[in-house]
């Protein structure tokens, strides 16, 4: 059934923004005018993250090993529709385990590997998966134990299935059932029996809010292809690139921002994650990377570490990626002044909001790193600004604003844009009256000509930890319930590799009369934390006691002032 309504597809379809585009058909292209040429390779470290030797699969062993695994699925019992979980670190597997979900019209709800038990259990339930496919082991996780463990609290999930050894009994070897999957007559029948529509669901991706928990994001073959345009032309991406993917393929930007493009223009995936600087570095010298992204935090520490990029080969670099948080413009000047390398400045999210600065709409790396193209009063370089509605209004009237200097939420409308949440998730609708999405994210309109957009602040409470976003009321809501607790806020302080760390700012609970006052300490709530079974990354890394939190008249906590407090 697809998620778009058919008045928007006739409308996208007819001005050209949508056509038959998708994902399997890309790798199929791929395979028939590139052949037997390197497209994908592990990352260097793969023995730290899985079983199995070190892999570089060209495009016909790429298409086979989809094939082979696709065949596996079907005999699973998977079929167009089901929704398949897939956690996996950034290996050749997850590209074959995308892939092949994909291929059999089956939907992708890839999980980031921090996630445990609490959000697994919960996030399988809401998207109803059938199958999970892992690993035995993820670093020194047992993940297919963990995993099948938890088939009593998932009633969808039938069967989990696992790449690797140290398989717990009843767990799926893909390894096995793969190299004896040499009879695909299944899957050619599956294939032959319906049409595959790009409005169909492809992927669930999970993306944290100011709710309490993630919501899943419903994309599309239309909106993803849509989306892909931008992260291709930005960078001017061809069939002749090293694209070294540093990002999680969970979300927007190890899929969007990578992935995609890849498969759209060929050239080789070099896989990384979960991050490692010595093997980020490495691999931009040894697979000679002439484009890769990473949070501003990272380019700034190595910009101002001379000695360390001296003993790396970067002059393959050709192009860099940013994002997440905002661009000081000392860094891309620094950049293209040291070492000629310009950064695209990209702002973006799951839903689809997409706002990219390249060098050849905006040449000057300093105003780069501080606005975005306005889309609609000029001709900009690239396709989505001609393709995408943006303005900006007044959070509590609705109304537009067109001046510059005053800030306003910022609202988006296009081909790009996901078709609505998983219903299960529970979310209101995030569209408005006039279907713009409605980002919550607080911008102003400034140039001379009022041709930018100028970012001021995110109004979604959020922490982003070298990429990954921590909901704030999410963890607040589990160490409020620490019996040394009494309130707490969890604010993001700066961290110069990862961009932002959590810190919980927490109000130990008052003793009786006469008596002292609880003390509690970061290890006894990251131990309570851990045994909830929630995910690393969220755990708070700081831990600062108040006797109070600040608060405004109406009982709102000033998390600037928190904030500002950190970075002192």
């Amino acid at each position: 059934m697809g998620l778009h309504p058919a008045e928007r597809v006739r409308e996208y379809r007819a001005k050209g923004y949508w056509n038959d585009d998708m994902i399997d058909a890309l790798l199929r292209e791929r395979v028939r005018v590139h052949g037997d040429i390197p497209a994908i390779t592990d990352p260097l470290n793969r023995e730290a993250l899985l079983d199995g030797p070190f892999r570089v699969l060209t495009w016909p062993q790429l298409d086979e090993e989809v094939s082979r695994l696709a065949q596996v699925l079907l005999d699973e019992g998977i079929g167009t529709g089901d929704v398949v979980g897939v956690q996996l670190p950034n290996t050749v597997e997850i590209a074959i385990a995308f892939l092949a979900v994909v291929r059999i019209g089956a939907i992708v709800a890839p999980f980031p590997v921090q996630y445990r038990a609490w959000e697994l259990t919960h996030l399988g339930n809401v998207a109803q998966v059938r199958l999970f496919i892992t690993a035995g082991r993820i670093g020194q996780r047992a993940a297919a134990a963990e995993i099948a463990g938890l088939r009593g609290q998932i009633p969808s999930l039938r069967t989990v299935a696992a790449f690797g050894a140290d398989r717990p009994e009843g767990v799926v070897s893909l390894d096995e059932r793969m190299a004896a999957a040499d009879d695909r007559n299944g899957l050619a029948a599956h294939l032959a029996s319906f049409p595959p529509d790009p409005n169909d669901c492809v992927t669930i991706c999970w993306t944290s809010g100011t709710e309490s928990t993630p919501k899943g994001v419903q994309r599309t073959h239309y909106d993803w292809m849509a989306m892909c345009t931008g992260t291709v032309e930005g960078p001017d991406l061809t069939d002749a690139d090293v694209l070294l993917n540093p990002f999680p393929m969970v979300n927007m930007a190890g899929i969007n921002g990578m992935f995609l493009p890849w498969l759209k223009v060929g050239g080789l995936l070099v896989q990384h994650h979960p991050f490692d600087l010595a093997t980020f570095l490495r691999q931009i010298s040894e697979h000679h990377a002439t484009y890769t992204c990473a949070p501003p935090a990272l380019l700034t520490a190595l910009l101002h570490n001379e000695a360390l990029l001296a003993q790396t080969d970067i002059s393959s670099l050709r192009i860099l990626g940013s994002g997440s948080t905002p661009l000081a413009p000392s860094l891309l000047q620094g950049w293209h002044d040291r070492y000629g390398i310009e950064i695209i400045n990209f702002y973006g999210s799951n839903e689809g909001i997409a706002l990219l600065g390249t060098p050849k709409d905006i040449p000057d790396p300093a105003v780069r790193a501080v606005y975005f193209p306005r889309y609609g009063v000029r001709d900009w370089e690239f396709t989505m600004a001609r393709t995408t509605l943006a303005r900006i209004v007044d959070p509590q009237t609705g109304a537009e604003i067109t001046t510059a200097g005053v800030p306003g939420e910022l609202r988006i409308k296009g081909p790009g844009v996901f078709p609505g949440y998983l219903p299960a998730s529970g979310v209101p609708d995030p569209f408005d009256e006039d279907g713009y999405l409605k980002t919550g994210d607080i911008l102003e309109i400034a140039g001379d000509d009022l041709e930018y957009l100028h970012y001021v602040d995110r109004s979604k409470d959020m922490v982003v930890r070298g990429g990954m976003k921590i909901s704030a009321a999410e963890l607040e809501g589990f160490i409020a319930g620490h019996p040394k607790v009494a309130d707490v806020a969890v604010v993001a302080y700066p961290d110069e590799l990862l961009g932002e760390r959590a810190c919980a700012v927490v109000v130990p609970r008052p003793g009786a009369p006469g008596e002292p006052g609880e003390t509690v300490t970061l290890e006894e709530i990251v131990t309570y934390l851990r045994e909830l079974g929630i995910a690393t990354f969220k755990l708070p890394e700081r831990l600062e006691l108040r006797d109070k939190l600040p608060r405004n008249p109406l009982g709102k906590i000033l998390k600037r002032d928190l904030r500002d407090e950190l970075r002192k």
